[in-house]
């Protein structure tokens, strides 16, 4: 199954959503900020309060980050732990990987660079 919302472009965040195994995969392209964080938020987090006990995160075509970003991926991190389950983030770009660098961020959640290995760990 997948599903698409959101445009990319400049000030755009394209999630695209899928199953692979029963592990739910985020697919992110574009950038996460004040404007484009609460999509995110809802499809990390949906409405109903259920959590996916396992989700990964792929950033590879994340060309820019802010805080709203990094407060989000914490909470869902966060969110996922309370349900025995586990958060993990793929294949950052480098300007995504050095802000999560200065924040700790890469300290927190688990970051692997490719999603086969994300997936098999």
């Amino acid at each position: 199954m997948t599903e698409t919302e959101g445009s990319a472009g400049p000030d755009r965040l394209a999630i695209v959503r899928t199953t692979v195994d029963g592990i739910r995969v985020i697919t992110l392209r574009g950038e996460i900020d004040h404007d484009t964080a609460g999509g995110l938020r809802q499809a990390l987090l949906p409405g109903d309060g259920a959590v996916p006990q396992r989700t990964v995160i792929d950033l590879s075509a994340v060309t820019f980050m802010d805080s709203s970003g990094i407060n989000t991926l914490i909470t869902a991190h966060r969110a996922a732990q309370g349900d025995l389950g586990w958060l993990r983030l793929v294949g950052p770009t480098e300007p995504v990987r050095r802000v999560m660098q200065i924040v700790g961020l890469d300290t927190v959640i688990a970051c692997y660079p490719t999603l086969r290995e994300a997936l098999s760990t």
